[in-house]
């Protein structure tokens, strides 16, 4: 019997008898650490050869179009800025606000592990002038110029729960990318941040990351056609001396640019002859803050597509492979992303707009889900996870996974996570520290001493 059967017929068996079960027992362990994951399970091919009818298209673009018309009208993550009105209540901004921007209940700690003071607390509470809200907010429409961090609070102070950890920023929420739409519906008090309502997320970004037009411009470079969709993790614009906010400037997997289609095709673009590179329309900023379009070339090299790619299950394994390896950013820090980022970015690729979060994916009420409680016997959820597919996502609370594919029956996952714990074969329980977009077996992952992650499986999300 090969090791991987085995190991399965142990789960169940140990799941049937209630006890916490020894996963990874029988698994050959590399010099990584990381149970049943050798080299060969690190490339997309290895994924990709296994699938029948990989290229088969999962989700025609009507359907996920109107997936998307779902994902927006229900779930209340998602905000409509192409609808406001055009005033808003004090209520409705102090709301969005307050959301995030509350004073802490709980000890933080700065970069070097120290207290953060409660004066410097105070003075970002009181940057955010929550107070001066006028009765009535007229939003003002505008486009990320640049990758730009939204923060729960209007600074650049990073702050942690554990002085020993300084991963996570408690401050940091997500990110914009350059030509997002969004509105601004007020301003911090040294004028330095904007809060921005954008279709995904609410919060502050550093007010020189925006720049301001009325609500057609925005909105009609939004739809524009011709377009390219970014389809490689991170590639960036061109080098460019005679256009430097257009300058090696980074487009993000599932970006949709406009192509610039008003030049002549035989003259230079900053400098530079265009026929070997797409030409972008990018949103810049005057030293007044005002929005226009500027012209800059992404080369035909970086992965880029015409539109978004068919989603199939061949794709998905190849999006997310494109990130193995991405050092862990929580709310899209570090130049990276965190496990909700990671699979929403994977499927943006293929034209698909998730709610930001982890929480609000696994219960978005436009998605398909099946919810796990603690009424769920452990036969139940590992029946669940023994049928999952290529392409579902697996929610514990505050994290997601995405299958990728079984070996010998046992489901994998590649997962944006801070490492993985698992039982030895002596039963002590052994943790390596991945912090990056990483492949493991998914049922001899554990939470603790006794739970397994199947154990506190929360939701799982197909999208179909």
């Amino acid at each position: 019997m090969n090791t991987f059967r085995h190991t399965v017929l142990a789960t169940l068996l140990a799941l049937s008898l209630a006890a916490p079960p020894v996963l990874a027992a029988e698994m050959k362990v590399p010099p990584s650490g990381i149970v049943g994951v050798g080299d060969a399970q690190l490339t997309p091919d290895f994924w990709v050869a296994k699938l029948t009818d990989g290229d088969k298209v999962v989700m025609d673009r009507a359907a996920i179009a109107a997936l998307n018309e779902r994902v927006a009208t229900l779930d209340p993550s998602m905000h409509d800025i192409r609808h406001l009105p055009a005033t808003l209540p004090r209520g409705q901004v102090e709301g969005w606000i307050e959301k995030l921007t509350r004073k802490p209940g709980k000890p933080l700690f700065g970069v070097e592990g120290k207290p953060v003071p409660a004066a410097t607390i105070d003075g970002v509470m009181a940057n955010a002038a929550i107070d001066s809200i006028p009765a009535q907010i007229a939003p003002r429409y505008g486009m990320a110029v640049r990758r730009s961090m939204l923060r729960g609070y209007p600074t650049d102070l990073r702050v942690f729960s554990d002085a020993d950890d300084t991963d996570i920023d408690r401050f940091q929420e997500s990110a914009l990318f350059p030509g997002d739409p969004l509105v601004t519906v007020h301003t911090s008090k040294d004028g330095k941040w904007a809060f921005v309502v954008s279709p995904r997320y609410a919060a502050w970004v550093h007010a020189d990351d925006v720049a301001y037009g009325d609500a057609a411009a925005v909105f009609a470079h939004a739809d524009a056609t011709p377009y390219r969709v970014i389809t490689g993790a991170k590639p960036r614009t061109v080098y460019t001396p005679e256009a430097p906010s257009v300058s090696e400037l980074q487009l993000d997997m599932g970006t949709r640019v406009p192509l610039d289609t008003t030049l002549p095709p035989d003259q230079p673009v900053n400098g530079q002859s265009p026929y070997a590179s797409w030409v972008l329309s990018l949103p810049v900023r005057d030293a007044k803050g005002a929005l226009s379009f500027h012209p800059a070339l992404l080369q035909r090299n970086q992965d880029s597509s015409a539109d978004y790619l068919p989603l199939t299950r061949a794709n998905i394994v190849r999006q997310a492979f494109k990130f193995l390896g991405e050092r862990y950013g929580w709310g899209h820090a570090y130049n990276g992303r965190d496990c909700s980022g990671f699979v929403s970015d994977v499927y943006r690729s293929m034209g698909v707009q998730m709610p930001r979060n982890t929480r609000d994916q696994s219960i978005s009420p436009g998605l398909a889900h099946t919810v796990y409680t603690d009424k769920d016997s452990h036969e139940a959820r590992l029946k669940a996870a023994m049928a999952l597919e290529v392409g579902d996502m697996v929610y514990i609370p505050g994290h997601v996974m995405m299958v990728i594919g079984k070996i010998d029956g046992q489901p994998y996952v590649i997962h944006d996570v801070g490492g993985m714990s698992y039982r030895q074969a002596d039963g002590t329980l052994r943790h390596v520290k991945l912090n990056e977009v990483s492949v493991t077996p998914l049922l001899p992952m554990m939470s603790g001493h006794d739970k397994t992650f199947v154990d506190i499986m929360t939701s799982i999300v197909r999208i179909r």
